[in-house]
């Protein structure tokens, strides 16, 4: 069968209680990390299990690595193993915010190496919207055997991007809105602007206004356009820290636009060093 990045609100229906699907509920809020808990214990899609950015995927920050760094990949492993992932199973991952944080985790497991993972196309907010069933029920952990197998050349590091930022073969990718990527604007990591050479694409710019995703043949003639000479495989997507860059990897896998890498640090790692040039504008 044919991994889809994508599965419909109805696909999702008709396999609630599947035991070969993993629904994955990764609802937060970045001015208030308790939120996304609270929503789900509330309210949540029957059998979803919860994890939390900063907790579950996301390591431990040392003021120099980035507000989001990537976690352990054992404890990860083992956490979503708990919740039933296993080779050959199906996960589905969603939020309530567009998928700007549920696509952290489909490149979390898509890196370490799980082929069937999708997200929620339209997200929880479609979900409630046509009326699909809702419960408050926190499921029991399920057995499971998730086998991380790291994906070679996924990641860029701060000295790739050093490195090759002003390369003109390799487009490096930022996911923020313009006004934080211009620096007239930065509402939360201390410094404001932008890594010399990086090209601005805010994540939002991947959905349609009904919050599901554009068509991969648009989203391809969009990335082409940005991209210009650049492969795929030479674009390295970044953000704030890391999460709604996996948007962009996530709308160009889509595009069938393969192989480019996420750098997990991302602005907020290289802001933190004050001898790192900084750009401004547009």
């Amino acid at each position: 069968m044919k991994a889809e990045l994508l599965v419909s609100t109805k696909d999702l229906a008709a396999h609630l209680g599947d035991p070969d699907w993993v629904v994955f509920d990764v609802r937060h809020d970045l001015g208030d990390v308790a939120r996304g808990r609270r929503d789900y214990l509330a309210a949540h899609i029957p059998g979803a299990y919860f994890l939390h950015l900063d907790e579950d995927l996301s390591g431990e920050t040392t003021g120099s690595n980035g507000r989001h760094p990537l976690p352990d990949v054992a404890t990860f492993a083992a956490k979503v193993s708990k919740c039933g992932v296993a080779p050959g199973r199906q996960v589905v991952i969603y939020d309530d915010a567009g998928a700007s944080v549920a696509g952290r985790l489909w490149w979390m497991l898509h890196w370490l190496g799980h082929g069937r993972v999708a997200l929620l196309d339209g997200g929880f907010r479609t979900w409630v919207k046509e009326g699909l069933p809702t419960d408050a029920l926190v499921p029991a952990a399920r057995e499971g055997r998730f086998e991380p197998r790291p994906l070679l050349g996924a990641i860029a590091d701060i000295h790739y991007v050093d490195a090759f930022r002003n390369s003109p073969t390799v487009r490096l990718v930022d996911a923020r809105a313009a006004e934080r990527f211009s620096g007239a604007s930065e509402t939360i990591d201390p410094v404001g602007g932008h890594i010399p050479g990086a090209m601005n694409r805010f994540w939002k710019d991947n959905l349609q206004p009904d919050g599901r995703f554009k068509a991969p043949a648009v989203l391809k003639q969009e990335f082409l356009a940005l991209l210009g000479e650049a492969t795929p495989s030479l674009t390295v997507h970044q953000c704030g820290s890391g999460v709604t860059a996996c948007h962009n990897l996530f709308a160009m896998e889509l595009a069938g636009l393969k192989g480019s890498r996420l750098y997990p640090g991302s602005w907020s790692e290289w802001c933190a060093d004050k001898s790192r040039p900084v750009a401004q504008g547009s």
